[in-house]
């Protein structure tokens, strides 16, 4: 691979972080350059590698995925080389973001992790959280006896973590003449 691609994907990696207002984890980066036919996955993890070396993206990672985050010298250096991304590739990346972006950020702020928990042998804290625009509108901490349950709540999370909101909010916001 050319030194000139390399520099593309970098500069494709922080234009993409520079038009959205949450963070890309490896997988929808991945999602969007080889399924797209930019280039390969071995590439890219090169390209996002170097950039995080370079300090202009940061990761942070919650469980088994890493998110990139945009670092202020990652915008100076896009703001002096943004022209050497093509418009047609601008373009690409901003349609898919239009069809996708729901779903990438709902993928981002939507997490869920655990720990074990060093006094107590064989339990896990299982730590989820629900994001919007970046402002926390729900974390919930729960102590559970086994990593399978850990996992399990971990895995479930995603798909049910709306339904437990809105559970959660109707029960504490709703009067009843029982209570």
């Amino acid at each position: 691979m050319s030194e000139e691609s390399l520099t593309l994907y970098k500069l494709m990696i922080l234009f993409m972080l520079d038009n959205l207002d949450f963070p890309l984890t490896n997988s929808q980066l991945s999602e969007f350059f080889v399924n797209h036919g930019y280039t390969s996955y071995f590439h890219l993890q090169q390209a996002i590698s170097e950039l995080v070396e370079s300090e202009f993206v940061r990761t942070e990672t919650i469980r088994n995925t890493t998110n990139y985050h945009l670092m202020e010298s990652g915008k100076e250096a896009l703001s002096m080389f943004h022209t050497q991304i093509s418009e047609p590739i601008k373009k690409d990346i901003l349609d898919y973001f239009a069809e996708k972006k729901y779903q990438l950020r709902k993928e981002v702020d939507i997490t869920a992790d655990y720990y074990p928990l060093k006094k107590k042998r064989g339990e896990y804290m299982v730590k989820t959280q629900i994001k919007e625009k970046g402002s926390l509108l729900l974390e919930l901490s729960i102590n559970v006896v086994s990593k399978e349950q850990a996992i399990a709540i971990c895995d479930s999370w995603e798909k049910k973590s709306d339904a437990v909101y809105g559970k959660l909010m109707e029960m504490l916001l709703l009067t009843n003449s029982d209570s």
